[in-house]
Parts: C-alpha cells; sequence; structure tokens
C-alpha cells in the first residue's frame, strides 16, 4: 500500500493549513481526484518565491522538491497531463514554509 495521500484530499489540506495560518489559498487546476500530480506555487506578498512539485524519490516515497525557475504555464502542463493540480499559496515568510514542506515530505 502506498504512503501517499489522494491528490484532492492533500490539495484540501494544504489549502487549509494556509488559511488557518492567515494565508490566502486557491485551486488554480483541479486535475485526477486521486492520482494527479500536485504542483504548488508559493507566493509571498503577490510575489511569486518557488514552484514545488511532489515526485516520487528513489526510495519510492513522495517528497517536495523544487522546480527549476523557469517559465511556466498551466495550460501547457494540462494539454500533457490533464490530471495535474496546481495550487497556489500566498503565505507569509515563504522561505520557512518551503523548507517545512520539503522537509515533511
Amino acid at each position: 500500500m502506498s504512503d501517499r495521500l489522494p491528490s484532492s484530499l492533500e490539495a484540501a489540506v494544504l489549502c487549509r493549513q494556509v488559511q488557518a495560518s492567515g494565508g490566502f489559498a486557491a485551486v488554480v487546476h483541479r486535475g485526477d481526484e486521486d492520482r494527479g500530480d500536485l504542483v504548488v506555487q508559493i507566493v509571498e506578498k503577490g510575489r511569486n518565491v518557488a514552484r514545488l512539485e511532489r515526485r516520487l524519490s528513489q526510495d519510492f516515497t513522495y517528497r517536495w522538491a523544487r522546480m527549476p525557475d523557469e517559465p511556466f504555464s498551466a495550460s501547457d502542463r494540462a494539454r500533457i497531463d490533464p490530471d495535474f493540480w496546481l495550487i497556489e499559496l500566498d503565505v507569509a515568510d515563504a522561505e520557512r514554509f518551503i523548507a517545512e514542506m520539503i522537509s515533511a515530505g
């Protein structure tokens, strides 16, 4: 059995966590409820800070990793992978939030 939560549940948890701490969260693109890839755009005061993606690691567990700082188009990604999710999180102290996401796995 996989330790991966369904994508819809993980997206909801991330959004509620950010909203509970006073931030803003929005689902920009909704993908497959169970198995869609998750991409999270981290924003601080409206400024893009980083983009994270949940990826399968070498030990077969899912971990958050930074995506390259290059242009990203949700519509282009959706054409290739209609199951993916894009979530935007506007948080205070974005770098700390990112470090916590990556270290938590």
